[in-house]
């Protein structure tokens, strides 16, 4: 098992608690830690204790991609569980992606399930927000895939390569080399973790700041960033039309905002009942969740293009000079 963690201080035990109960027990458990400023290594060691299988690697300030890496490398079974900080695993989680491979000795990796902990008002609007709806697989509902939650032979991890040195979407080039060298994918719906999903505005705002950050260095802003520039333009022509035509165009902009909302609830109806998604309480707040994360996209992205036109004029100097 495989784990990158950097400043996890508050989640690090339950993650060690829940894999020590695990009902198939993992036989090596390798935490990369990248870097942490805080008591992460002190709490990991302390909630690891003398058990033997746990190994620790204090891998200097290393991104999620290339602590996966280190970990993968030092790892010595064929086939490698990776999962992340900030979760806790259900005691069934490793058997469940095992039985998956015994099933089908066949198969490549098997991903598993993971869940939002909504153990607030505010994180149960923020999982209709942005935490994708489960789909149908063969083998039943599972919401993913996620690097959280799988297991990959050792084999398919080094033939495409790693992950890439990323901090952010690393584990979404990953997982589209693996599909794209022809590798073979199962599901294990049972196998679940649960995720902790950001508690409040302002750290929802930091976190996808950061992820639109690097995902634009990574080059991946037509995934996500070129499709909420092209709402915002639609509706700064829409704005534009209010003020110089009709004061009844802002309708139009009010209506797209209300369906965007509502159709992101609606993603969810199999998960939550249709009267308490609809709460005006709970669109509201979904609505503002959804605002801050695209304020932070646009920040994010606007950090990333400052920071690559700097490190362009720092390079064109340094070769003038040479």
């Amino acid at each position: 098992m495989v784990i990158p963690v950097r400043n996890e201080e508050k989640s690090i035990r339950a993650l060690v608690e829940s894999i020590k109960l695990q009902t198939f027990q993992p036989f090596e458990v390798i935490i990369v830690d990248g870097g942490s400023q805080d008591r992460t290594v002190a709490f990991a060691r302390a909630a690891i204790g003398d058990d033997r299988r746990f190994k620790i690697i204090e891998a200097g300030p290393a991104t999620p991609g290339r602590g996966r890496n280190i970990g993968a490398r030092a790892a010595r079974c064929d086939w490698l569980a990776f999962t992340d900080a900030g979760i806790e695993l259900e005691p069934t989680w490793l058997a469940e992606l095992v039985r998956a491979v015994r099933l089908n000795p066949d198969l490549d990796v098997v991903y598993g399930n993971y869940e939002p902990v909504t153990d607030s008002f505010f994180k149960s609007c923020a999982a209709l927000a942005y935490v994708p709806p489960k789909h149908l697989s063969k083998e039943g509902l599972v919401r993913g895939p996620s690097i959280a939650s799988c297991l990959i032979r050792r084999s398919i991890w080094a033939e495409t390569g790693g992950f890439p040195d990323l901090r952010a979407a690393e584990d979404l080039i990953f997982m589209e080399r693996i599909e794209r060298n022809g590798a073979r994918i199962g599901w294990a719906p049972r196998a679940t973790v649960w995720w902790q999903l950001q508690p409040s505005f302002r750290k929802t705002f930091k976190k996808f700041a950061l992820y639109s950050f690097h995902n634009v260095l990574a080059g991946r802003q037509r995934y996500w960033h070129y499709g909420i520039a092209r709402q915002y333009l639609i509706g700064s022509v829409v704005l534009l039309l209010a003020f110089f035509h009709h004061a009844w165009w802002l309708s139009l902009l009010f209506l797209g905002i209300l369906t965007r909302v509502a159709r992101s609830i609606w993603r969810h109806r199999k998960e939550i009942s249709i009267i308490g998604a609809f709460n005006p309480k709970r669109f509201l707040c979904v609505a503002a969740i959804i605002l801050t994360i695209d304020l932070a996209t646009f920040v994010g992205w606007g950090r990333a293009v400052v920071y690559r036109l700097s490190n362009g004029k720092r390079k064109g100097e340094r070769v003038a000079v040479r």
